[in-house]
């Protein structure tokens, strides 16, 4: 079946081609382009509970190095150390190791080996924007992200997955092609959610909300507010389960 939905989309597009390709590329030119967030790419939250910390690592695209926000405390990986210190009573010590635009193929071969010499509690691997935009396939996307997961957990760290993004609702994109993205980004996440059953890995939901107050300027990525939701949902949803 999900072999059947891949070859649907792949005709939907070739139909639909001589619309979506001007619209991709009017999109590209006039979509804001914002920076990663500054400062450190390490940190530690609850500083003032007892306890070893825990050592959490994201790794992953833009979310990762907290485009749309200013800096990284303010970002997914500062407000998910924050909430998991407050929920667990413990110290959390954090690593954001990320690329704007990057794939999950890309981040096999340039961020992957940045960690390997670093041990973690628990790594969380955020992808899927890209890898939707730049139409990897199936297979590759699956082999690169169930690399990384195999090769971080080698050394006894917990992998969880964050689900892909539905795209369809971002502001940012024309309505045709948030339609088409949005479906590729469901078979995406349809093939990671495969891939966490067969590995025991978790996959977790982008609980977000996709209107303006959760958004930054450029309507692609989340604001303060958006991440800060979304790092309290995969808090509160069992990400860490118990560390005791």
């Amino acid at each position: 079946m999900s072999r059947l939905r891949a070859y649907a989309w792949w005709l939907m597009v070739a139909l639909l081609s001589p619309l979506l390709v001007p619209l991709a590329i009017r999109t590209r030119r006039r979509t804001l382009r914002l920076p990663p967030a500054e400062g450190p790419r390490r940190g530690l939250a609850g500083a003032d509970q007892a306890g070893e910390p825990l050592r959490l690592l994201l790794l992953g695209e833009s979310t990762v190095v907290g485009v749309g926000v200013s800096c990284l405390r303010a970002a997914l990986v500062g407000q998910l150390a924050e909430a998991l210190a407050v929920r667990h009573a413990r110290p959390v010590a954090w690593r954001a190791c990320g690329e704007n635009g990057i794939t999950a193929v890309q981040a096999r071969e340039r961020l992957l080996p940045q960690v390997l010499d670093e041990s973690f509690d628990l790594v969380l691997l955020v992808f899927g924007v890209n890898d939707t935009s730049h139409v990897t396939s199936l297979r590759h996307w699956q082999t690169a992200l169930g690399d990384m997961a195999e090769a971080l957990a080698r050394d006894g760290a917990r992998v969880a997955f964050c689900s892909v993004p539905p795209l369809q609702h971002l502001s940012a994109l024309p309505w045709l092609l948030r339609r088409v993205l949005g479906m590729r980004a469901a078979l995406l996440d349809a093939s990671l959610r495969r891939l966490a059953d067969r590995l025991g890995a978790g996959h977790h939901s982008a609980t977000l909300e996709f209107s303006a107050d959760y958004l930054a300027l450029d309507g692609y990525h989340p604001s303060s507010l958006g991440y800060r939701v979304w790092a309290e949902s995969l808090a509160v949803n069992g990400l860490l389960g118990r560390f005791d």
